[in-house]
């Protein structure tokens, strides 16, 4: 599985978690299917950007704040 997809995918359910939603909420406030927003926070799928842009806004956070810093994903 792609490292970055996975990090931002944990970073969408953290801030997704922190603002108390669900997945089937959010995914329904997204339009995205709640099995498509399950493997988008499993690290499973490549988003859009334009689908990071509308988790982002629906999270009421930046869209870069969903993205890990590049030392996250450096081979250790």
């Amino acid at each position: 599985m792609n490292q970055l997809a996975k990090a931002l995918g944990a970073r969408i359910r953290t801030q997704r978690k922190a603002c108390r939603l669900s997945q089937d909420a959010l995914a329904l406030a997204c339009s995205i299917d709640r099995s498509y927003m399950g493997r988008i926070e499993r690290g499973e799928v490549n988003i859009t950007v334009e689908k990071l842009y509308r988790i982002a806004s629906l999270l009421s956070c930046d869209p870069a704040s969903l993205l890990p810093p590049v030392s996250e994903l450096q081979p250790g």
